[in-house]
């Protein structure tokens, strides 16, 4: 299972804009954890360590365990609020997770035994059209990432989702295609002279 970020989090006793003001002036973002059967849980975080979570990308669609006074809360960002001139987040909100919840994530995906791919070892180049695959999971099972093996691919070779082995019970969220993962493109060389024989055909 993929390891979950941490975000520290402290209780705010206050509700309201008067406590959220405060928070911001002390360099903290306010906000909720709701969801998962539980009473709504105001908290305050960090301003800047929930910057550069933002900043890293994907936040929305990230699991994390935001800890609250040294508790454990599985938890999903649902919306950050963000000051409208200087687009930097005034309130976050954070939904908790039960093991058996489903949630879209990305998940990286890792391209094993290069040095067995025939198409690699002509010269052909792997050129990696997807290195995440955002996928429906259960937030109990999170696959650390996806394994593709070259083994025997040859130039030319096109990965298909469809190639993909993916862990019980989890499915991409596009369901309407059989997208691509990566390609074994031909060398340059190559793909030149095969241009040179289909003009040649082509002609004749």
């Amino acid at each position: 299972m993929a390891e979950t970020p941490v975000l520290e989090a402290v209780a705010r006793a206050g509700v309201g804009k008067g406590a959220a003001r405060t928070a911001r002036r002390e360099g903290l973002v306010p906000g909720v954890i709701y969801g998962g059967g539980q009473e709504p849980e105001t908290i305050n975080v960090k301003f800047n360590e929930l910057l550069k979570a933002l900043k890293a990308g994907k936040f929305l669609s990230t699991l994390l365990n935001v800890k609250v006074d040294g508790k454990d809360n599985t938890v999903i960002c649902r919306a950050v609020q963000r000051d409208v001139v200087k687009d930097l987040p005034t309130h976050v909100d954070f939904l908790r997770l039960a093991e058996r919840s489903r949630i879209n994530l990305y998940i990286p995906v890792e391209f094993i035994n290069a040095e067995k791919c025939p198409g690699i070892k002509r010269g052909g180049v792997l050129t990696i059209v997807r290195n995440e695959v955002e996928l429906v999971v259960t937030a109990g099972n999170i696959p650390e990432k996806l394994t593709v093996d070259l083994e025997g691919l040859a130039i030319n070779a096109h990965i298909h989702i469809s190639d993909v082995k993916l862990p019980a019970g989890t499915r991409p969220t596009i369901t309407d295609r059989d997208f691509v993962i990566a390609n074994i493109q031909a060398p340059s060389g190559l793909r030149s002279a095969e241009a040179e024989e289909a003009e040649a055909e082509t002609e004749a």
